[in-house]
């Protein structure tokens, strides 16, 4: 069986299709007739609303957000004086998580301000990435594409970078409006535009790029560390089906938390950095 990249299947007719086509249309894995590996690299489109595009990975995006909420407010309904073990363990988690932002934020109130946030982020990707392990995302369930061929369903979100590239854009005004909220506009911008001496411009032009390009690190991390998992299981899965997908799974699961974790503790992290003093103007 040969492993090769998908070609649009309009040019068969005509003779060879250029591998760029290939490559900017395809590229999560599934098994054709023809015993080949194809690799698609955009969501698919499973239908329309109104001319928007619903696909498979924005359809596990709302699944993810409804076990979210319907947990939450299950949760809720539950809370009790005397916490059970489920309650418990939440509330010990919670203040470990508040305690330690506190200790990076140097402020409770701070860490107060932004909690909702961070534990946002982490649960949303953990979910997310969790709820994509599911039997039959990604795979067997899915609708007839008419060349043969299934469309998955169900697509892990994160293998999508419009997702990971809405949390990056979320995170990244976040970090830059509170840099200036806290810090005033023309402190904050000084860490950037600085005319102080050539070193100190140098530095600031750094830095702004540095910050620019979070927006690329923040969401190609997430992207590729997924999607990279995605295509490892089922070529895997291809080869020695009874055999190597399972521990790669247990390692994507565990992939999966790793970076619901780094994502949240990023974009504290940036937090942080936003509403320090610039270097030089911290008091004595």
């Amino acid at each position: 069986m040969a492993i090769e990249p998908v070609i649009a299947r309009d040019g068969e007719e005509h003779g060879a299709v250029p591998v760029a086509n290939a490559a900017t249309e395809h590229a999560e894995v599934a098994e054709s007739s023809e015993g080949a590996i194809h690799v698609v690299l955009k969501a698919e489109e499973i239908f329309n609303v109104g001319g928007f595009p619903i696909t498979n990975s924005l359809l596990l995006t709302w699944i993810t957000m409804a076990v979210l909420i319907v947990f939450a407010l299950s949760f809720r309904r539950k809370l009790a004086m005397i916490p059970g073990k489920l309650q418990a363990g939440v509330e010990w988690a919670f203040e470990g998580v508040l305690n330690y932002m506190a200790e990076t934020l140097e402020s409770m109130e701070l860490a107060r301000r932004f909690f909702p946030l961070i534990a946002t982020i982490f649960l949303f990707v953990l979910v997310a990435n969790e709820l994509a392990f599911l039997p039959g995302v990604g795979t067997s369930l899915g609708l007839d594409n008419g060349h043969g061929a299934l469309t998955p369903l169900l697509r892990a979100p994160a293998a999508d970078l419009n997702f990971t590239l809405a949390l990056a854009i979320i995170s990244f005004l976040t970090i830059e409006i509170t840099g200036v909220l806290t810090l005033g506009l023309l402190k904050y911008g000084g860490k950037f535009v600085n005319f102080s001496s050539p070193v100190d411009f140098a530095v600031g032009l750094i830095e702004l790029v540095s910050n620019l390009g979070r927006l690329i690190s923040f969401s190609f991390r997430l992207f590729g560390n997924i999607f990279a998992g995605e295509v490892m299981i089922l070529v895997a899965a291809f080869f020695l089906p009874y055999f190597l997908p399972v521990p790669l799974m247990a390692f994507e699961v565990f992939v999966g938390f790793i970076q619901a974790v780094v994502f949240a503790m990023l974009t504290l992290f940036f937090i942080k950095l936003a509403v320090m003093e610039p270097h030089g103007e911290t008091s004595h």
